[in-house]
């Protein structure tokens, strides 16, 4: 079995000159970027600067982009939404396993995502953390090599949310997939991805290292640093008066 450092020289993601136009506007502008296997990213930008619409891209939801560019990316992949995008009429069960076969699969990833018990329930009982919990174990179980996430805590409460962001990185911990989490908050980035990008204009503006060990506090000033620099890079002052 590689080590992690091995997979790191192996790129689960290649973009080179991607590009993508909606109405003569465009949005993804020329992209090159490198992912690295087994590497946690998180991609930061304005609302319209095209971070979901990169997402899309990559997860293959998206096919005019096809011949703007190159694009590479690993056969497994999954994508978590900030919508858990659950079917109301089927129980959570089946909701893990849609598509899949293995129940013993779909239970087992249902317990690592702390939702033991809950197999036989319908979505309108699951609370929004639940909900998310159970979206995360759907897309546990098809194995992903790269996980990309858009905004899936948006939607959540301050206090669900913390603890959401330890049960990915946990999960991360474990299993290590690639994973590329589309967010609008800077602290969110900075306590979760080991790599952050600010996307601007349709390209990647700044790409910056986090070079601090896990598990990060919000309250760690050693990561004031790294927010002030990605808040500049997004053109926002924080008033101290």
């Amino acid at each position: 079995m590689a080590t992690h450092t091995e997979q790191l020289t192996r790129p689960a993601v290649r973009l080179r000159g991607l590009t993508r136009s909606f109405d003569g506007r465009v949005v993804l502008d020329g992209i090159d970027l490198d992912i690295p296997a087994g590497q946690f990213v998180a991609l930061l930008g304005h609302s319209g600067s095209g971070k979901s619409t990169l997402l899309r891209a990559i997860a293959g939801l998206d096919h005019e982009v096809v011949g703007s560019g190159q694009l590479a990316a690993p056969e497994r992949v999954s994508v978590v939404f900030q919508d858990s995008r659950l079917l109301p009429w089927r129980r959570v069960l089946d909701n893990v396993l849609l598509g899949t076969d293995g129940e013993d699969k779909g239970r087992a990833a249902l317990e690592e995502v702390g939702l033991k018990g809950r197999e036989r329930a319908w979505p309108n009982e699951l609370s929004g953390g639940e909900a998310q919990r159970a979206a995360l174990a759907r897309s546990l179980v098809r194995e992903p090599e790269l996980l990309l996430a858009d905004e899936p805590f948006g939607a959540l409460d301050a206090l669900t949310r913390i603890r959401m962001h330890a049960l990915l990185r946990e999960l991360w911990e474990r299993h290590r997939p690639s994973v590329l989490l589309v967010t609008h908050d800077v602290d969110e980035a900075i306590v979760l991805a080991d790599r952050v990008l600010v996307l601007e204009e349709g390209r990647v503006r700044v790409d910056l290292a986090i070079e601090r060990p896990h598990p990060r506090s919000y309250r760690d000033p050693l990561l004031g640093e790294y927010r002030e620099r990605l808040l500049a890079a997004l053109g926002v002052t924080e008033d101290v008066g």
